[in-house]
């Protein structure tokens, strides 16, 4: 993730006022590249709230108020398949407004919501449980501060745009802005009918609900012209929007198991991934997360379609179609940008087209380019696809040549990085906070620094990339990228491996001295198989360990380290696709009861967050009754924690599909300890769809083929 570029970690989620974002839970939609954050109660008001809609938000307030006071807050959910945002409330006492008071607790509200066509379609339905018809007065307030994203974030700016005063009509407003940068951008606020008084900052009604009666108001806030809302409106928006999730939802195998709460966690992590899915013109591409990252990120989409390729293969796809796409051509130092490298980060906001970030198109991610190429060579071992990576392979061959050329800025053989210019990121691997790098006396290194499982990531790239060309029949470049990569192998056994320790340093720094620090960048090393077997098993036992698991996963840092801190962003937290790569590298070499120990410990995280694993938390360590300590500022939703749920259950059933043959391959499977019976639905196989259970008995898993359809597909399965 891409930290602020001139404010500590710690600082993330301020805005521009310098106030913390609230410790109250937020509930969030997302539909293309338009999401909302809001309270409990729906309303928009505090810190990073509000609609955003291309990293710029187009509404920064909205408010409901009954009688001139708050609603009573009874209930709120975000449904199954997150179309709908719905927040039950009800009256405080009320005066009388032409007739008798009206008691507290009798008009029940329903504030139900949903995002389509870059626009919150809300209906507000007003039931009364009284003995008597209620003239209710209602007041909502609105407004737009259309601050980009990075100064909802902090960033100061010198200078802002135009704020274009409202335009009121009978029953909408329009808000203007013009921004820096010429674009103007307008947020239409509508009604369903008029309001008694419509200002440019607010409406009231009186709304007569009828003894033992409802009656209904509908609103309509985003982008576009004014449309006058309503029920017709408003359900054939929630029709479209729930028949998108559900097909998005239904791409690829599905996972059921006997237990209804690990079944919950499953819907609500494939839910998630659902959510934060963007259709772009190139194809499917998970969005990073909600609401730091809602945006287009190169490793983050690369993991997370590592981690559901087994099950949906299209998503990876998409991913490799959009990147290649966007591949650099150009050198450029101010958006870290040379020939061949993989974009990490995009963005549309004004900061963006002034350049006052870099991060229109932005470079500055070590690792993005040979996970592209890893990712490339795991999509056509699932699929089979080679005319897909015929079309692919000058990016391929692009990037990798970045790798092995400019990548190596000092020519030790190894990737390194180092910022090209001040506004870039310090750091630019996965941890990229500024404090995430540094020596076992916690000073922080010079540049270019080369991270331990940078290098773990070329050798898996120089290996897809021969094993590619061999297919393509280019026997020569197959042969020196799989020389190259046995050497790379042998330089980092060499270089980073700490025998007293019986771990892998974290770093080279710019004058070749290792950063001897336990860091869980060792477990992304055993995920590429670069590791000897014996060294891997010293790994596994060391993240296995008491200072590396909390209890609720891998720790970012082992306990005792220089800069240790538990509730830091990257020293000492837990991150739920970092445990995932550590068990999907446990069990590349064999250690998968460890695996289904790391699983058992995300799933019982899972179930003191409401089933939704959060981008991080905090690692301190596991106590009898108390549940994991959240990081107050982490995305939720967010992809690669949504999909850690995939990949550690792979790990666990050992299973891989080979495209090339055509068959499934299953390697001594294991099950979660709360799960007995696990089925696969519609497993892709070529143009075949298999069916597979997975069951507990006894001792062992045994793995069986379900019904028909299974032609042509080959079960070899070792338990």
């Amino acid at each position: 993730m891409t930290t602020l570029l001139s404010f500590p970690v710690e600082q993330q989620g301020k805005d521009a006022a310098d106030k913390p974002r609230s410790s109250a839970r937020k509930f969030v939609l997302k539909q293309g590249d338009t999401f909302l954050v809001a309270d409990a109660l729906g309303d928009i008001g505090t810190g990073d709230d509000g609609l955003f809609h291309n990293d710029t938000r187009i509404l920064s307030r909205l408010t409901l108020e009954i009688g001139g006071k708050t609603p009573w807050h009874l209930g709120t959910a975000v449904s199954h398949d997150n179309v709908f945002f719905t927040a039950h409330l009800t009256n405080s006492p009320l005066p009388p407004l032409g007739g008798p008071p009206t008691p507290e607790g009798v008009i029940h509200i329903e504030r139900k919501r949903l995002l389509w066509n870059d626009r919150i379609h809300e209906r507000l339905r007003f039931t009364n449980f009284g003995s008597a018809m209620v003239a209710l007065p209602i007041s909502i307030a609105f407004g737009a501060d259309y601050r980009d994203m990075f100064e909802v974030r902090g960033q100061p700016r010198a200078a802002r745009g135009r704020l274009l005063p409202p335009k009121v009509g009978e029953a909408h407003v329009l808000l203007q802005y013009t921004g820096l940068d010429g674009v103007h951008r307008a947020t239409s606020v509508a009604f369903s009918e008029a309001p008694l008084r419509l200002m440019p900052d607010s409406a009231e009604f009186v709304i007569e609900i009828p003894e033992a009666g409802s009656t209904e108001l509908y609103l309509e806030i985003g982008c576009g012209e004014e449309e006058r809302p309503g029920r017709a409106r408003f359900r054939a928006a929630a029709a479209a929007a729930r028949s998108l999730a559900r097909r998005v939802r239904l791409r690829g195998a599905r996972v059921i198991t006997q237990s209804r709460l690990f079944n919950a966690w499953i819907d609500r992590s494939q839910a998630d991934l659902a959510l934060l899915t963007t259709e772009l013109p190139t194809g499917p591409y998970p969005y990073a997360g909600i609401p730091w990252f809602s945006t287009p990120f190169g490793r983050d989409a690369v993991v997370t379609a590592l981690q559901t390729l087994w099950l949906n293969p299209a998503l990876a796809r998409g991913v490799l179609a959009f990147l290649a796409q966007s591949q650099a051509h150009e050198t450029s130092p101010f958006r870290d940008s040379a020939p061949g490298k993989i974009m990490h980060e995009t963005r549309k906001g004004e900061m963006t087209a002034l350049r006052e970030v870099p991060f229109g198109e932005y470079y500055g991610g070590v690792d993005t380019t040979p996970l592209f190429v890893v990712l490339a060579g795991a999509y056509a071992d699932r699929t089979g696809d080679i005319a897909f990576v015929e079309n692919l392979w000058p990016a391929l061959v692009s990037a990798i040549e970045w790798v092995e050329g400019a990548g190596d800025s000092d020519k030790d053989g190894f990737l390194d990085y180092a910022r090209a210019a001040s506004t870039g990121l310090a750091n630019q691997g996965w941890k990229d906070s500024g404090d995430s790098v540094f020596h076992a006396d916690g000073r922080f290194p010079e540049g270019p620094i080369a991270l331990v499982e940078v290098q773990g990531y070329v050798f898996a790239a120089l290996l897809a990339m021969a094993d590619l060309a061999q297919r393509l029949g280019k026997t020569e470049a197959s042969r020196h990228w799989r020389q190259k990569a046995e050497r790379l192998r042998a330089a980092v056994e060499q270089r980073f491996w700490m025998e007293p320790e019986g771990f892998y340093g974290l770093a080279l720094d710019g004058r070749g001295e290792l950063c001897r620090v336990l860091a869980s960048n060792a477990g992304h090393l055993l995920f590429t198989g670069l590791a000897t077997p014996e060294r891997a098993a010293k790994v596994t036992a060391r993240l296995m360990s008491g200072r590396f698991n909390s209890g609720w996963g891998i720790r970012t840092l082992a306990s005792g380290q220089a800069r240790f801190n538990p509730m830091s962003y990257h020293n000492g937290s837990v991150w739920p696709h970092d445990s995932a790569i550590c068990a999907a590298g446990m069990a590349r070499y064999g250690a998968r009861d460890q695996a289904v120990r790391l699983l058992d410990q995300m799933f019982e995280a899972a179930v003191q967050f409401d089933m939704r694993l959060p981008e991080l938390f905090c690692g301190f360590p596991r106590s009898s009754g108390e549940p994991p300590i959240p990081y107050p500022v982490a995305c939720l939703p967010q992809a690669w924690a949504a999909g850690s749920l995939f990949m550690l259950l792979q790990a666990c059933l050992g299973l891989s599909v080979d495209g090339w043959r055509g068959e499934i391959r299953i390697d001594r499977p294991r099950l979660p300890s709360s799960v007995n019976r696990l089925s696969l639905r519609r497993l892709i196989v070529g143009q075949e769809q298999v069916d597979l259970t997975f069951e507990r008995m006894g001792e062992r898993v045994v793995a069986f083929a379900d019904g028909t359809g299974q032609n042509g597909v080959a079960i070899r399965a070792q338990l």
